[in-house]
C-alpha cells in the first residue's frame, strides 16, 4: 500500500506509471543555504543530491528481480495454449535467480518460467500513510503483490 497511480486502473495495459513525490519538508529559514528556485521549488543543491541518488540507483539496480512468496502473471505467448497466459502465481522458488517454479493460483499447477516471461502483478491500493500521495523514482515494475 504505498501509492494510489496516476493513470488508470487498468494495470495489464500499462507498462509504467509515472509517481511524483509530495514534499512535506519544511524549511525553518536557519539554512545557510541561498535557495535558488528551480522548478518545483527546490534548492540547486537538493536537486543535485537527488540526480545522485538516482544514478546510483541505476548502477546498482539488479536484472533479476523474482522473489519467493510474490504474485506474478504469467506473460507468456507460448504458454497460452495450455490456458497459463495472463494467469497469476505465486514464486514458490528461485532457480538460478531468473527461473521461477510458480504455482498457477487458479490450477495449482506448477511451472517453471523465466522471469521474462513473467511481470509483476500490482496490489489493491488501500488507505494507508502514503494515500493521496504520489511518490517519485518509484517504478511500476518495482511494485508486487505478495502472497
Amino acid at each position: 500500500s504505498l501509492a494510489r497511480p496516476v493513470t488508470k486502473e487498468k494495470h495489464e495495459e500499462t507498462s509504467r506509471v509515472v509517481f511524483d513525490e509530495v514534499d512535506d519538508e519544511k524549511f525553518d529559514g536557519k539554512s545557510n543555504l541561498k535557495r535558488k528556485e528551480s522548478g518545483g521549488g527546490k534548492s540547486i543543491l537538493e536537486e543535485m543530491i537527488r540526480e545522485e541518488e538516482r544514478k546510483k540507483e541505476k548502477i546498482n539496480r539488479k536484472d533479476y528481480w523474482l522473489h519467493e512468496g510474490i504474485v506474478v502473471k504469467v506473460m507468456s505467448k507460448a504458454l497460452e495454449e495450455k490456458g497459463y497466459y495472463k494467469q497469476k502465481g505465486v514464486v514458490r522458488k528461485v532457480i538460478g535467480k531468473y527461473i521461477g517454479e510458480i504455482e498457477m493460483l487458479e490450477s495449482k499447477h506448477v511451472l517453471r518460467v523465466d522471469q521474462e516471461e513473467l511481470e509483476t502483478v500490482i496490489p489493491q491500493i488501500e488507505k494507508g500513510a502514503y494515500d493521496g500521495r504520489v511518490l517519485k523514482a518509484v517504478e511500476y515494475e518495482d511494485i508486487c503483490k505478495v502472497a
